[in-house]
């Protein structure tokens, strides 16, 4: 895994990054603020980018490539979209991680790092920019939620059906 400063031209930000639906949620002066506190990790397959029980201190965006959050060894879902968001509830709320996140293939990711963003711009200071950073975490949290609900609704009917089939025979 090789890890890169992101040097930010704030004239010219990359169509990819306008693209990350995460980066839209912030006005120009923001979204300088949160490029200016990021890296570039660029991973192999079988890389780890994120290990469970880890300290957590950054956001990870995949850019491009395969990802797969892991627990114990086991993939519970794969990431292959570029925008899609892993290490956030850690990172926000100042716990370890809790599952792993390995390159299943060639991957690029920006790591924001919350602790620097933390320093360079202060809570307290810059509520809009935290409601902002908030509000974007809120609805992912709701969407993976919802699809967590649904995938459990499924199985909850399948299970039913089972024990009916069973109890019939």
């Amino acid at each position: 895994m090789k890890e890169f400063a992101y040097i930010h031209d704030e004239e010219n930000v990359p169509d990819t990054l306008l693209r990350v639906p995460f980066l839209e949620t912030f006005n120009k002066s923001q979204l300088d603020d949160i490029l200016n506190s990021s890296s570039i990790v660029e991973c192999e397959p079988g890389d780890t980018i994120v290990a469970d029980g880890e300290e957590a201190s950054r956001i990870f965006i995949l850019l491009a490539g395969r990802v797969n959050v892991e627990k114990n060894g086991k993939v519970l879902v794969s990431m292959d979209h570029t925008g899609d968001i892993f290490g956030e509830f850690a990172a926000l709320s100042d716990e370890r991680r809790t599952a792993s996140v390995v390159a299943d293939t060639t991957a690029v990711c920006l790591a924001v790092d919350q602790k620097f963003l933390e320093y360079a711009k202060p809570k307290k200071d810059n509520p809009e920019f935290y409601a902002a950073l908030y509000e974007f975490i809120a609805k992912l949290t709701a969407k993976r939620l919802k699809a967590t609900s649904e995938a459990l609704a499924r199985m909850d009917k399948e299970l039913r059906e089972l024990k009916a089939a069973a109890n019939a025979d």
